[in-house]
């Protein structure tokens, strides 16, 4: 008898995650995309969109229809705009499907959170309670049960990988923490806006909504947490004119004095049975290069006295969204956590 395969929808095919899940889901030996969809002007082949799937892939992308999808589909992919996925999750699973949602409508607990860093009133917050949130390094055993799994945002990847060992063993101050974390321009998304525009961004550096991202909620929440306490972080964002790519420096004042070995150890230990997250050896620092297109977290130290110094790189589109996604799905399904991304 032939061995089934998981049949797989992508909703917001034509976005940057959505592509780049597709790249994804076409390579892995235990799936079948059999429905994609997008807001877009006319049904066609998702090979006029992306070119690249020519000869791979010519599905028709057309508008979603949630019946249809989901009788083509046994586990549902929604890579949408924040704010729009909470409008179709709850149909997905009320049919019966494991959903990934890539936005972050169901990343934050607290629904008062949301609608202060999201400007609206959440359609589907009796979700908020059951979703899991997506970070494997921390939620592994809570992932394989999920049935809607919210994928982490691409700073908070990067961010709270860089300072999970730390917090959880107390040995840094809570209140002091600064994150200057740097993204490429597809961070952003595909829809046009004039700060996107290739004068406005080439040649150019700047930093933006300083201290009041969107997603610093999300940082906070997830490094409480781990803390047993309030966490409050500065985070300035900025934006790089580069396609892809994070690169967050991470800084902290420690309780006691620690040398350089003991904090790489402390690192090195706590990720010890992590395939994607590579602690670096003293002296050696992250690249956004050298995870591109990678599921990889690259972490470098720094201490001098009392301040350690941390820099993780991660691809934004992939470890910060579709890899991650697919990561969290090998999860919920019992596969290999590595297979299509590894």
């Amino acid at each position: 008898m032939a061995k089934s395969v998981l049949k797989i929808a992508v909703v917001g095919a034509t976005g940057y995650a959505g592509c780049e899940l597709i790249k994804i889901l076409l390579r892995h030996p235990e799936t079948e995309i059999t429905s994609i969809s997008a807001k877009i002007d006319k049904p066609e082949p998702i090979s006029n969109v992306f070119p690249i799937f020519k000869g791979q892939m010519d599905l028709v992308c057309g508008e979603l229809d949630i019946k249809a999808a989901a009788k083509a589909a046994d586990f549902i992919f929604l890579a949408l705009p924040h704010k729009v996925s909470m409008e179709f999750a709850p149909k997905f699973l009320e049919s019966g499907k494991r959903v990934v949602d890539l936005s972050a409508d169901y990343r934050l607990n607290s629904v008062s959170e949301y609608e202060t860093w999201y400007g609206t009133k959440h359609t589907s917050a009796e979700l908020l309670s059951s979703s899991v949130y997506g970070l494997p390094e921390l939620y592994r055993k809570d992932i394989a049960k999920a049935k809607l799994l919210a994928n982490p945002g691409c700073y908070p990847t990067a961010s709270i990988l860089g300072c999970a060992p730390l917090i959880e063993k107390s040995l840094v101050e809570t209140d002091q923490i600064i994150i200057d974390a740097k993204s490429g321009i597809t961070g952003a998304g595909r829809t046009p806006s004039m700060g996107l525009h290739f004068p406005e961004a080439n040649e150019n550096l700047k930093a933006y909504k300083i201290n009041q991202h969107q997603h610093m909620p999300e940082i906070n929440q997830e490094l409480s947490k781990l803390s047993g306490s309030k966490v409050q972080v500065t985070f300035t964002p900025h934006l790089v004119p580069m396609n892809r790519g994070i690169l967050s420096t991470i800084y902290f004042t420690l309780k006691k004095q620690l040398d350089i070995k003991e904090v790489i150890k402390i690192y090195k230990d706590f990720y010890r049975d992590e395939p994607f997250v590579r602690v670096l050896d003293e002296g050696v620092f992250p690249e956004t290069k050298n995870v591109y297109s990678t599921n990889f977290c690259d972490i470098g130290i720094k201490v001098t006295d009392k301040r350690t110094i941390v820099v993780t790189a991660i691809d934004n589109l992939w470890k910060g969204a579709a890899s991650q996604a697919v990561q969290n799905m090998n999860i919920m399904q019992g596969y290999k956590e590595t297979l299509g991304i590894l």
